[in-house]
Parts: C-alpha cells; structure tokens; sequence
C-alpha cells in the first residue's frame, strides 16, 4: 500500500473562524471560502436550473386537479427507498390521495421500469402516471409499453443515459447530455425532492395553498441525506447543504421516526451521529431488505409513523442484515479461496477480474466485489445464477477506470454477449448468459487492460498527514465529526502516525483491537481494525497506522478512539 500525504495548495489562506486543523483539512479539499461553507438552504442551486422540472410539476399539477392514481417505482437500494419514501410523503403532503408504489424484486424483476413491473402496476393499481424515482432512465421498453396503455410517465433519475432515451412523458434527470445543472452528483432522493421543490412553486403560483395546506419541505431533508449517503455519490457543495440540513433534523430528532429506529438498533445516538453512521449504521440495514427480500420492508420503515412499529420494522431489517452478513462472509471466503486454488495472486492477476459461483447470492455480490476490489485493488464484477440461463454480475471499479464505460465497450465491440448494463462510474450491473461467461471474462480483462495505466493499479491510500499527539484528544475527534458532512470526494479526515502497539487482540474473530501509543508519547488510545484479525494474525511492536478518529460511546462511557483504515509492521 502506498500512503501519501494529500497536498496543500500554494499561496492560498482560508480566513475563516476555525481551529489550524479543520482549516488545513479544508484547504486541502480545495475550500477557497467561508462562503463554500455556507450550508444554509438560501445557497442550495435553485430547482428552475435542473431542466424538466417545470414540466414534472404541471403534470403533476394536473394529476392533483383530477386527483388521478400515480404509483411509485423505485429501486432496491437506500437511495431507491429513501426516494420512493420521499415521493409517497410529499405527495400526500400536497393532498394527493390515490399513491401506490412498488419495487421491482431484484430476483425476479430486475432492475427498473421493466415491461414485467408495468404489466404488474397495470394489475395492481391502473394508474394515470408512473413516477420511476432512482431508475427509468434506461427502461426503453418499460416506459414504452406504460404509453401504449395509456398510461404517462415521468422519470427521475440521477443515472448516467444510454445512447437512446426512453419515451417518457417527462425526464428529469442532472446528467442528460442538454442538461447543464452544476451539481452533476445529486442522488435519485435529491432529483425527486427538486421536483417537489418545483411542485410546491407551481402550486404556490395557482394559489392551490390559500385553501390547503403548504409542506414544509424541509421536513423531508433526513431522507435526502440518508439516500444521498448511502449511493456514495459525490459531496458537491449542493449535496453538502442538503446532507448537513438533513443531518440537523436527525440530530434534533426531527426526523422519520423510521430513521432513529434503524440508528437505534444499530447502537448510535441519533443527536450525535456522523455522515458514517448514516452509510456504515443505516444504509446496509435498509440494503439488507432489497438483498435477501424485499425493499418495501425499509420503505415501510421510512414511512411509519408509531416508533414502536418503526423499531419492529428496524429489528427485522437488523435480523435481514446479520443474515447478509453471513452469507457475504460465506461469499468472500469462497472467492478468495478460489483464487488461492487457481494460484492467481497479486503478480499474475488479471487487470479486470471476473469471479462466478453457482452458490453464489445475487443480492450480496457486490460487497462480494467491493471486498475483493479492496484487497486486489483492480476492476471486479462477480457473477451470481439467475433465471433462465443468465447470470447476473456486480461490477465495482477503481479510480482511473469508468466501470460503466468499459461495459459499454465490452458491448459495442461484442454484440449480443450483454443482455443489458447499466450503472456509475464506479460501481455498475449487468446481465448475460452463462454460456457467454469465458468470453465475456477475456473481453473484460482485455478492455480494462487497454483503458488503464500501471500507475492506476498501485493502491493508495491519500491521507492528511501525521497528527500531532497534543490533538489526539475527543475534543478534537467531536470538531472534526461536526465540521461538515464528510463523503465521497469530500472525504472524511484521515491521518497516518508510527505508534507502539501496547495490547492487541481479537474481537468476534475478525476484528483487531489494540491499545495504541504514539513513539515517545505518554498516551494510550484504543483502537480497532474491522476485518484485519486474519492479516495481523502475529504479535505486533511497531506500526506505521493510517486511521480514523472516533466518538466512541459505550455504557455511557464516551472515549477516543481509533477506526485503522491499514496497519504496516515496522
């Protein structure tokens, strides 16, 4: 692993009313401005510059007016359930009264807006309008077969586009080819949450609010926050605001009550927690739902409104995800035994890695490739069986390679060997036939051999340098966790240091803990590697530690301590 220390910009001084340390870390995420650090809601971009949202809103003006039946469709992940939990509460705030919303099975639907799930909305509740929240984009034939039953559509989605368009009533999405919105990086929850923005202005402008109430809009930004989090898009400004704004509420308690429930089983104090809490505490509990069963479970969660309903809702996702758990510890033990048994290691394996098992789970595979991807540092996509002769792949990738166009190319070059793809930059999906599996796996390697340099494959971890003992203290840690929402491309503060090792051992038989101290420094700090008990099986002295700082609250007991990110001997 090679660390680095992340730059600091020349010639530049933040004047700000900030400790050095939060200063330093601010500059170095290139933060010129107090203004940049202005998280109020008057400085989150206006919904007029996000194309069509006009247009959603007059659509759904009329269906208000005619108090026409709209169901939801959204996806099987946190942002799909946060946004689909977001749609169904907005609308009813603003009086509609006839909202159903479904979410395709992962294992037997698929993915989005598929003719199958509009066949199955048609039955269920024939509706005028199908809103797709964090899908529809690329459901080309789903959107077609909704039209020619007359039914309209409109679809957000924060996706990136195909080549052909689906004939939708209305697309709103930021990363259209015309669409020139400056936050590229919203969520499916902050799409559909623009386009309320813009339904409450249009009702504004008709004076629909002089006879019925007006949302507060504001009560809807804990889901934005959490869906924003937990699809580990990238913490622009614009998603900074709506993250902390979001964050407040749930500290305050202000929030779903479906929230504090999923924090509460996880062992987290809602008026204390961290923008990781919401996507290491939350976010896989809710997943857990649309993993092993349904995803209704963890929309039902976010819309309850009795906590103690909410807590039953929230022990069964806990249930589901220790269940994930297993079956993901299960998964990885297989496929890192199945590269020992084909003695590929770190010098002979492939650029682009593809991993398949019969016994595999569809809805753990992508941890399973996440896992794997952080050990081996390259591109992988594992494969799990799925109906009718396909297998179903998740793809997560590395920095210097668009996973999603790589797929793309691996497609054009090979007509007909994908069924269908889609997906991110860094994270995609995809569906082919298992008798397509060999040639696909060379085609992939061989296309990610091509779009990658040497220096792309060396792992790294960049960090903020060494801190100074003197602020290795809680209150330092409680500063720099209120500081500002830290995620994806605004990351989260992480130092590296040369520390004695005074006691180790294993917790739950995986994770390592350590009482810590820093060279020629009397302080002992604990500290805990997750997952690092197998790689550190021997005694340790010395080590050079890249690491974390945390609140850790235990028994009423509030410490310091350290999360290690990477332990080297020394």
């Amino acid at each position: 692993m090679k660390i680095e220390s992340r730059p600091q910009p020349e010639g530049i001084t933040l004047d700000i009313d900030a400790p050095a340390v939060l200063t330093k870390l601010y500059l170095s995420r290139g933060i010129q401005s107090q203004k940049e650090l202005d998280f109020s809601l008057k400085s989150l971009l206006p919904f007029t510059q996000l194309n069509n949202t006009d247009k959603a809103a007059e659509r759904l003006f009329i269906a208000l007016q005619n108090q026409q039946r709209i169901s939801i469709v959204g996806d099987f992940d946190a942002d799909g359930a946060t946004s689909s939990a977001l749609a169904i509460k907005a609308l009813r705030l603003f009086g509609f009264q006839s909202i159903d919303y479904l979410v395709p099975s992962r294992f037997s639907d698929g993915y989005g807006l598929s003719r199958g799930v509009v066949e199955i909305v048609k039955q269920r509740q024939n509706p005028d309008l199908i809103i797709t929240v964090d899908n529809g984009i690329s459901s080309i034939e789903g959107v077609k077969l909704a039209r020619e039953l007359n039914i309209d559509v409109l679809v957000t989605d924060h996706h990136l586009t195909g080549e052909i368009l689906p004939n939708a009533t209305v697309i709103v999405n930021p990363n259209m080819p015309d669409d020139d919105f400056p936050s590229k990086a919203l969520a499916g929850v902050g799409v559909i949450f623009y386009v309320m923005l813009a339904l409450r202005a249009l009702l504004r402008e008709q004076g629909w609010f002089e006879t019925h109430q007006e949302p507060n809009m504001a009560e809807l930004l804990d889901l934005v926050a959490l869906g924003t989090v937990a699809d580990v898009v990238a913490l622009d400004q614009n998603n900074r605001i709506l993250v902390s704004q979001g964050m407040r509420r749930i500290k305050a308690g202000v929030c779903c009550v479906g929230i504090t429930a999923l924090l509460e089983v996880a062992g987290k104090n809602p008026s204390h927690i961290s923008t990781a809490d919401l996507g290491f505490a939350v976010a896989p509990r809710l997943n857990a739902a649309g993993r092993l069963e349904s995803m209704s479970l963890g929309i039902d969660c976010l819309l309850e409104t009795d906590p103690k309903v909410a807590r039953e809702y929230a022990l069964q996702l806990q249930d589901l995800n220790k269940t994930r758990q297993e079956i993901e510890q299960t998964m990885r033990k297989q496929a890192f035994e199945h590269l020992q048994h084909l003695k590929i290691n770190q010098d002979n394996l492939p650029v682009g890695l593809c991993l398949y098992s019969l016994d595999w789970h569809q809805g753990v595979i992508g941890i399973v490739a996440s896992r794997i991807k952080d050990r081996y540092y390259r591109p992988v996509i594992a494969f799990a069986p799925a109906d009718n002769g396909e297998i179903k792949g998740s793809c997560r990738s590395i920095q210097g390679v668009h996973i999603r166009d790589v797929l793309a190319q691996v497609a054009n070059q090979n007509p007909n060997l994908i069924i269908k793809f889609g997906g991110h930059a860094m994270a995609a999906g995809l569906t082919l036939l298992e008798k397509n599996y060999p040639q696909f796996e060379k085609e992939f390697d061989r296309v990610v051999q091509e779009s990658i340099q040497a220096k792309d494959l060396e792992a790294k971890l960049i960090t903020d340098g060494v801190l100074e003992p003197q602020e290795m203290t809680l209150q330092v840690a409680t500063l720099l966790r209120d500081a500002a929402p830290w995620g994806q491309h605004f990351p989260a503060p992480l130092f590296e240091g040369h520390f004695k090792v005074i006691k180790q051992y294993v917790l739950a038989k995986k994770h390592l803990k350590m009482i810590v101290q820093p060279i020629d420094y009397q302080l002992w700090i604990d500290a805990i590697a997750f997952n690092q008990a197998e790689e550190n099986t021997t005694p340790l002295d010395e080590i050079r530690m890249v690491y974390k700082m945390e609140i850790n609250e235990y028994r009423g007991e509030v410490k310091l301590q350290f999360l290690v990110d990477y332990i080297e001997p020394i």
